[in-house]
């Protein structure tokens, strides 16, 4: 019998012992770190430029006093509408009983000065019709070679918004030979008057007329007053004419080239609206950002190419926000931005990622094509459906167990 209490005791020490073992190795045995991890799709890809920009008439037109006089009190307002050729002001000329040899000079000068700007509109025009030929001639051409496979699509896509482009430089010149002229006829007619003086002619008026038809955007001189001669008055733009300036940064204005597409948000309407580069200007500016940093910028002019009717309450002046897309694919094997880093150790440029394989985490290289925000483009190394730790703790290793939050 003690024998037997003896041999249990034995057995119970034995056990109690074990446990004890065992209850120290799980308390010693490392834990799995707690990640949060995401999939790897695959789906369509942007890497855009994003920044503010504001919306200006390409052709604004400021109507002024072409001789010295008392205007009459301007009845239009902004937003009101006029026709090339309407009255949009009434102005009494303040003649002198006689008129020195200087003053006939002045005017004589403003005339020859406006009959230049006539000639100057007329070639621009003529130079405008050449090139919207070359254009459609290179469209024609590119179009046939594209058929039987020598020519991209991209090189037709390129010839056609290069004949838009030569359109719209149409219509702009047309509208400066239009402005062009409303100034000869106007600096004409204050000759006349201003030789008509002394006699019963001078004491009409003298109407200011509308060079181009659209809307009035600011009444400069609201109230009958006495004018020098240049004053401005009233200041006229078609808003159908709407463009978009951005201020870029050098470096990412060099990947937004003509014929880019754009898409404008925020702009206070529903939904984004298509736009695409038309011109970057060649000459840079520097600019202080909000945090004091010297920057070097310029303005790239963007047209909307949405249908008028879906931006019609856009004026001259508005803020919007653009998003130059300098990259785009319509499926690619993508991963979270924040799931690859440079590996360690690796060479200069080289990519990896952790991948969640039977509760464990694997460094894995990739190849990145190019990354945006969000998200990153992975040409090589994960495959769709792989599941990757996105913002890796410092803890985690290649080979080091992993649980994955929610999962």
């Amino acid at each position: 019998m003690p024998m037997q209490l003896k041999s249990k005791s034995l057995w119970a020490a034995l056990a109690a012992g074990l446990a004890v073992l065992a209850l120290l190795a799980w308390s010693l045995a490392p834990r799995p770190v707690d990640v949060d991890a995401a999939l790897v799709v695959e789906g369509p890809f942007e890497q855009t430029i994003t920044e503010e920009a504001k919306t200006r008439l390409s052709d604004p037109y400021v109507v002024s006093a072409p001789l010295a006089g008392r205007v009459a009190r301007i009845a239009l307002r902004e937003g009101d509408a006029v026709q090339a050729g309407d009255v949009v002001a009434t102005l009494s000329p303040m003649l002198a009983p006689m008129l020195d040899e200087r003053s006939q000079r002045e005017h004589a000068a403003r005339a020859q000065a406006a009959q230049a700007l006539v000639l100057r509109a007329e070639a621009r025009v003529n130079r405008a019709k050449v090139t919207i030929d070359q254009a459609a001639a290179d469209l024609r051409r590119d179009e046939a070679l594209a058929a039987d496979g020598f020519v991209s699509s991209v090189r037709v896509e390129t010839d056609r918004l290069a004949a838009a482009a030569a359109q719209r430089e149409l219509e702009a010149a047309l509208q400066e030979r239009n402005a062009a002229a409303h100034d000869l006829q106007q600096a004409r007619a204050a000759i006349g008057a201003f030789q008509g003086a002394g006699n019963t002619a001078s004491g009409r008026d003298f109407v200011l007329r509308a060079p181009i038809s659209g809307r009035v955007l600011h009444v400069l001189q609201p109230s009958a007053a006495s004018v020098a001669i240049g004053t401005p008055l009233i200041e006229l733009g078609d808003l159908d004419r709407l463009e978009v300036v951005a201020e870029l940064l050098t470096t990412d204005a060099l990947r937004a080239r003509p014929g880019t597409p754009v898409r404008i948000d925020r702009w206070g309407g529903n939904g984004p609206l298509a736009a695409r580069v038309r011109h970057v200007e060649p000459a840079a500016f520097t600019k202080v950002s909000a945090l004091g940093v010297e920057e070097q910028r310029v303005k790239v002019i963007i047209d909307i190419t949405s249908p008028r009717e879906l931006w019609r309450e856009l004026g001259d002046g508005f803020r919007v926000d653009v998003q130059v897309i300098v990259l785009a694919a319509p499926k690619v094997v993508k991963a979270p931005s924040s799931a690859v880093f440079p590996r360690p150790g690796g060479a200069a440029g080289e990519m990896a990622a952790f991948v969640v394989e039977e509760g464990r985490a694997r460094l894995t290289g990739v190849s990145v094509k190019a990354r945006n925000g969000s998200e990153a483009w992975v040409s090589d190394g994960l495959a769709p459906g792989a599941q990757v730790l996105i913002y890796p703790p410092a803890a985690v290793s290649d080979g080091v167990r992993v649980r994955v939050r929610g999962g």
